[in-house]
């Protein structure tokens, strides 16, 4: 794989919940993972200490930010302070996303 361009489908998926699952790649400082939720997938609330933004690629998901819940589409995003609760659940077409971490999540390596 060329070291300056990335292929999603060449990574090596992680499941990181039931119908969830990420493929990673990592710079110096930045990482990507690309995620695609089934419909009705749920990533449950939790928090880190990274700082995480991300674009909706395609379907749509419930977000649960801090308390405000939203739905996400095709072409928004979201900005996730560390230490922020935060969940998300995938609506009935399932959705594929762009998150990028800063630091690396060493435990998505």
């Amino acid at each position: 794989m060329s070291q300056y361009f990335i292929d999603p489908q060449a990574l090596q998926p992680k499941e990181i919940a039931p119908g969830a699952e990420i493929r990673v790649a990592s710079g110096d400082k930045i990482m990507l993972s690309f995620v695609e939720i089934k419909p009705g997938g749920v990533i449950p609330r939790h928090s880190h200490p990274h700082e995480q933004g991300g674009i909706c690629l395609d379907g749509a998901m419930e977000f649960i930010i801090g308390g405000e819940t939203r739905i996400v589409r095709k072409g928004e995003g979201w900005m996730i302070p560390g230490g922020v609760l935060h969940s998300v659940r995938a609506l009935e077409t399932g959705a594929r996303a762009l998150d990028i971490f800063y630091p690396h999540r060493e435990e998505y390596k």
